[in-house]
C-alpha cells in the first residue's frame, strides 16, 4: 500500500496561520500605516526610531485612580458625581529610542461607565437636513459597558508630554481610531500629581464614526514624592490638634497591617459643624464645590506604604454615592500624610486642585485619631478634625466614622455611663420571671439576630441587632474570652441596631424609604430569664443647614430571648419605646420587632420540611392523575353516563392543570429568575421540579381527554339540547356566585391583614391584588364539585355519573394541603419557604382551612346523595317534579284503519 501523501498546508492550517499572523501584526509595536502618528502627534512629541532595548520598568506610567467625562469643554466641572465613570491607563511595553529623553510605549486605555456604547457608536448624524438614527443592536447593551483602546506613541521624559494613536472596540460593537494626549511628569508632588488628558477622534466632525473629545482626569501612580507632609510636621502645623487628643488616642502597634488595615477604601465619615463659626460670608465650605455644608466624607486610597505614608482622595457629598469608585473633582481633595507614632494620629495635607474661580491651594489640614474608649454617645472608633491655614478659615469641623460601621481597633475599651437610667427603666423587666430553661450566654451567637420591625400603622422595616461590647470586651461569639462568669446572671452589654425602611416609616417623624435608621444602645442582659433591657440613642437624620447631628437618647429597648431548649429556640421579640411626652415632636408610638434569624435547629427542621413538602407535591399530583384515570375507566365501562358530566366542571379542572404549565413555561424565559430556596446542592430540587411539571402535564392531558369525550358524547346524545341548556344555567349562576364569593373573600382578607399586628411572618404574594386573585383561583378549585351539583339539580340526573374514587379522591387532594397547613401552623413557628400548601396559590389560615375543609366534605356528601337517589333528591318534594310538556303520540288515519 502506497503511503498517503500529506499536504503541507491544508486549507484549515492555512486559515489558522493567517489568524495567527493577523494577531501578531495587531499586537506588534509598530504603528499601523493608516494611523499616521506624525499627522496627529508630531506637534506634541516628535516620532523617533525605537531600539530593541526594552525599558526596565514597563509599568512606570499608570492611571488607576482616574475618571472621565464625555464631550465637555471644562471637564473638571462636569464629571458625574453619582455614576461611576472609571478610567484606567496601563503601560504594556516600553522601548528606548535614538533620543535619550524619548520613550516609545505600548499601552491600553479602558473606560467603564454608562452611555459608553451610544457615545462611541456615532449613531446620530445628519443626512439631507433630516435626522437619521441608525438602528441599535437587537440585544440591549449592558448598563455599564466598557471601551478598550490599544495605543502606541511616545513619551517625553523631560516635558512629561505623551501622545498616542491607536484603535479600540466599544463593547465589541465597532472599532474606532483615536488620538490620546496627556501630560505625565516623570516626578510629581501633591499639587502637581493631577493628570489631565484628552481622547479625540481621528475622523472629521460630521462623519458617522466621529465623537466629541473625552476628558480623562486622574492622580499619578508612579514617581510621586512626599514633600509637603514632612515640612508641615517639622514646622508644627498640626499642633492645633494637640488639645489632649494624643492622650486619649491609642496606638497601632498590635494592629496587623497598621494604618492600611484601619483607614481603607470606602471608609465613610460624618461631618460635624458644631463649632463652625464664621461671620464673613466668604467663609464657606464652597472651597470643595457647591455643597455649602457637605455631610459626608469618604476615603479613596491612592497609596498606603509600609512606612506609614499614605495618599488619599477625599470625596465630599450629601448623599451615599461617596462610596463609589469614581470621584467628583470639584468636591474632592487630594491629600498626602503619614502615621505619627509619637502622637498616635494620622496627619494629612490636602490640596484643592480645581475651583470654579480657577483657584487652587494646599491650605487644608486634617488629623485622624483613635479614641481609647467608646460610650453610648461616642461610638466612633475613628475621629478627626479639619481646618485651613489661610484667613478663609474653616473653623472647627469635626468628623467621625458612622456608629454601626466601626473599624474595631484592638485595645479600645467601653464605658457604661447610663447605669442610673437603666435601673430606673429596666429593673422591673430584668427581675421578671421567665420560662424555665437555659438562655443564651455572653458567648452565644444568638445574641446577634436579624429582625423585622413593625410600627403601629403596620409599616415594615428590616435590619439587624448585634452586640458591640459584652462587659469590657468586643463581642466575639464562641470565643472563651471571659475567665469569670457572672454569679447573679446580670451582664453589661452594648448594642448596635440598624434597620432600613422600604417606604415612608413613622418613627419619631417620617423617615423616607431606603433610609437607614441607626440606634446605639447599652444596658443589662439577664442570662437567667433571657431579658435584655437597654437605653438607646437614635441618630437623627440631618436637616437642611443643620450644623450638628443630634441624638435622641430618650429610648428604652426591651428584648426577650426564648430558652435554647424550648420548642422555638430562635424566637426573639421586643419593642422600642419613647420616654418623651406625647406632645413632644420626637415622641413615637412603640414599635415592635421580631427575629428573622435562623438557628441551627430551625435550619435542620426547614430542610426536612422542604423535602417532605416536595414529596407531598409529587404524591398529590400523582394521585390526581390516578383519580382522573379512574374516571376515564369508569366512563369507558359506562358510556351512557358520559354526557351527564358537567362541562363547566371539566373546563375548570382542565384550566387548573393548564395554567401552572403556562406559568412555568413563562418562567423559563424570564431573565430575572428569582431563586427562593438555596441549598448547597440543589439538584434534588431541580429534578423534582421537572417531575412536578411532567406529572402536571400528564394530568392536564388526561383531563383534556375526559373533556373531549364528554363534549363528543353530548353531540351524539338524543337529548343534547336539554344537556347544553342545563350547563348554560350552571354557567349563568356560577359566574355571579364566584364573583360574590371572591368579593367576600377579598374583604375578609383585608380585614384579617388589618388586625394582624403582633405576629411576624414572611410576606407572601397574596398581599397584592394579583396575588389575592391567584389565591382566589385556588379557592374556586377547592369547590370544583359545585358546577356538577348544580347540573344534577337542573337536569335531575340519575345514576353514578362520577366515579366515587374520582370525586372523593380529587376532593381529598384539594383538602389535604389545608389539613397540613393546620398542622404546620401549630408544629413550628418558623419556616423558610412554603412549597406544599403555598399561600400564593390558595387561602391558608386557621379560619380558611376549617371553612374549606367543611365545604369540601359537604360537596362530597351532596354528590353521593344525588348519585344514590336522584339529582333533586335533596330538594323539598314540591320542587322535585319539573313541569314538562310530554309528547302525545299522534295516530294517523292509516293507523286508525288498521
Amino acid at each position: 500500500m502506497e503511503p498517503r501523501i500529506r499536504v503541507p498546508f491544508p486549507p484549515f492550517n492555512l486559515l489558522h496561520l493567517l489568524v495567527i499572523s493577523t494577531l501578531f501584526i495587531t499586537k506588534s509595536t509598530s504603528i499601523p500605516h493608516q494611523l499616521s502618528y506624525s499627522k496627529y502627534c508630531n506637534d506634541v512629541v516628535e516620532e523617533h526610531q525605537s531600539t530593541e532595548t526594552q525599558y526596565s520598568n514597563n509599568n512606570f506610567l499608570r492611571l488607576d485612580k482616574a475618571v472621565y467625562s464625555l464631550g465637555f469643554q471644562n471637564p473638571q466641572f462636569n464629571f458625574n458625581p453619582i455614576s461611576s465613570q472609571i478610567a484606567s491607563f496601563t503601560t504594556l511595553k516600553a522601548y528606548h529610542t535614538n533620543s535619550n529623553n524619548i520613550i516609545k510605549i505600548n499601552a491600553v486605555l479602558n473606560l467603564i461607565g454608562p452611555d459608553i456604547v451610544s457615545y462611541f457608536s456615532g449613531d446620530v448624524h445628519r443626512r439631507n437636513l433630516r435626522l437619521v438614527k441608525v438602528r441599535p443592536p437587537r440585544f440591549e447593551p449592558r448598563r455599564h459597558a466598557g471601551a478598550e483602546f490599544r495605543l502606541l506613541g511616545f513619551w517625553d521624559m523631560y516635558t512629561g508630554n505623551i501622545c498616542m494613536v491607536g484603535s479600540g472596540s466599544v463593547s465589541l460593537l465597532r472599532s474606532v481610531n483615536v488620538v490620546f494626549k496627556f501630560n505625565y511628569p516623570n516626578s510629581s508632588v501633591l499639587d502637581t500629581c493631577l493628570i489631565n488628558g484628552t481622547l479625540e477622534s481621528m475622523m472629521p466632525a460630521g462623519s458617522g464614526a466621529y465623537f466629541k473629545p473625552v476628558s480623562v482626569l486622574g492622580v499619578s501612580g508612579t514617581g510621586y514624592n512626599f514633600s509637603y507632609i514632612g515640612n508641615e510636621i517639622e514646622s508644627g502645623g498640626f499642633d492645633v490638634y494637640d488639645d489632649g487628643m494624643e492622650n486619649v488616642s491609642i496606638g497601632l502597634s498590635g494592629v496587623r497591617g497598621g494604618i492600611c488595615s484601619i483607614i481603607t477604601w470606602g471608609l465613610r465619615f460624618e461631618l460635624d459643624y458644631d463649632k463652625y463659626h464664621c461671620e464673613d460670608a466668604s467663609c464657606s465650605f464652597g472651597m470643595v464645590g457647591d455643597e455649602i455644608l457637605p455631610r459626608f466624607m469618604s476615603i479613596k486610597v491612592v497609596d498606603c506604604l509600609e512606612d506609614g505614608k499614605v495618599r488619599y482622595i477625599l470625596q465630599f457629598s450629601n448623599e451615599s454615592y461617596g462610596k463609589g469608585l469614581s470621584f467628583y473633582p470639584l468636591t474632592s481633595l487630594v491629600a498626602e500624610g503619614e502615621w505619627d507614632e509619637k502622637k498616635k494620629r494620622v496627619v494629612l495635607v490636602a490640596c484643592q486642585l480645581f475651583d470654579k474661580k480657577a483657584l487652587r491651594g494646599c491650605s487644608i489640614r486634617l488629623a485622624f485619631s483613635f479614641p481609647s474608649s467608646l460610650s453610648l454617645k461616642r461610638r466612633s472608633s475613628i475621629v478627626g478634625k479639619m481646618w485651613s491655614t489661610e484667613t478663609k478659615n474653616l473653623g472647627n469641623v469635626s468628623f467621625y466614622s458612622s456608629a454601626n460601621v466601626n473599624s474595631r481597633i484592638k485595645g479600645t475599651s467601653y464605658e457604661y455611663l447610663e447605669h442610673e437610667k437603666v435601673q430606673n427603666f429596666c429593673s422591673e423587666n430584668l427581675n421578671s420571671k421567665g420560662k424555665k430553661g437555659t438562655y443564651p450566654d455572653e458567648k452565644s451567637p444568638n445574641l446577634r439576630f436579624d429582625m423585622m420591625v413593625r410600627n403601629k400603622k403596620g409599616q415594615m422595616a428590616y435590619g439587624y441587632a448585634s452586640p458591640l461590647y459584652i462587659r469590657d470586651r468586643f463581642y466575639t461569639p464562641f470565643e472563651n474570652q471571659w475567665n469569670h462568669s457572672s454569679t447573679n446572671g446580670y451582664i453589661n452589654v452594648s448594642y448596635v441596631i440598624s434597620f432600613k425602611t422600604r417606604d415612608e416609616f413613622e418613627f419619631g417623624g417620617k423617615i423616607p424609604g431606603s433610609k437607614m435608621v441607626e440606634i446605639s444602645a447599652e444596658g443589662v442582659y439577664n442570662t437567667r430569664n433571657g431579658v435584655l433591657c437597654m437605653i438607646g440613642c437614635k441618630h437623627m437624620s440631618y436637616e437642611k443647614f443643620q450644623k450638628k447631628r443630634s441624638l435622641d437618647c430618650e429610648l428604652v429597648i426591651n428584648v426577650n430571648f426564648s430558652p435554647l431548649n424550648s420548642k422555638d429556640p430562635g424566637m426573639i421579640h421586643g419593642n422600642i419605646k419613647s420616654t418623651r411626652e406625647k406632645a413632644d415632636p420626637l415622641y413615637f408610638e412603640p414599635i415592635e420587632f421580631g427575629s428573622s434569624s435562623v438557628t441551627t435547629t430551625q435550619a435542620r427542621e426547614s430542610i426536612w420540611r422542604m423535602d417532605l413538602e416536595i414529596t407531598m407535591v409529587l404524591i398529590s399530583n400523582t394521585l390526581a392523575c390516578i383519580f382522573i384515570g379512574l374516571q376515564l375507566f369508569h366512563v369507558k365501562r359506562n358510556p351512557d353516563m358520559l354526557p351527564f358530566i358537567s362541562v363547566v366542571m371539566l373546563v375548570v379542572l382542565t384550566l387548573a392543570h393548564m395554567i401552572p404549565l403556562l406559568l412555568n413555561f413563562e418562567a423559563v424565559f424570564m431573565s430575572n429568575r428569582k431563586q427562593n430556596v438555596f441549598l448547597g446542592t440543589d439538584q434534588w430540587l431541580e429534578v423534582n421540579e421537572v417531575l412536578v411539571r411532567v406529572i402536571t402535564m400528564v394530568a392536564f392531558l388526561l383531563q383534556f381527554r375526559l373533556l373531549q369525550l364528554t363534549w363528543s358524547s353530548r353531540n351524539n346524545h338524543e337529548s343534547r339540547k336539554n344537556l347544553w341548556v342545563s350547563d348554560k344555567k350552571v354557567l349563568y349562576i356560577s359566574c355571579p356566585l364566584y364573583v360574590a364569593i371572591g368579593l367576600i373573600a377579598w374583604f375578609a382578607h383585608l380585614l384579617q391583614n388589618s388586625h394582624t399586628k403582633t405576629r411576624f411572618h414572611i410576606a407572601s404574594d397574596n398581599t397584592t391584588f394579583w396575588g389575592a386573585l391567584k389565591s382566589y383561583t385556588g379557592l374556586v378549585l377547592d369547590a370544583f364539585l359545585i358546577p356538577q351539583i348544580m347540573f344534577n339539580l337542573f337536569y335531575d340526573t340519575h345514576g353514578t355519573v362520577l366515579a366515587p374514587l374520582f370525586y372523593i379522591g380529587s376532593t381529598l387532594v384539594r383538602l389535604l394541603p389545608h389539613v397540613y397547613d393546620l398542622y404546620r401552623a401549630h408544629s413550628s413557628s418558623w419556616f423558610y419557604d412554603k412549597i406544599y400548601a403555598n399561600p400564593g396559590m390558595d387561602y391558608y389560615s386557621t379560619m380558611w382551612d376549617v371553612v374549606i375543609c367543611c365545604g369540601g366534605i359537604l360537596c362530597v356528601l351532596v354528590i353521593y346523595v344525588q348519585q344514590r337517589f336522584t339529582g333533586r333528591s335533596l330538594l323539598p318534594k314540591r320542587f322535585r317534579d319539573d313541569v314538562l310538556y310530554q309528547e302525545v303520540p299522534v295516530i294517523t288515519r292509516e293507523q286508525e284503519i288498521f
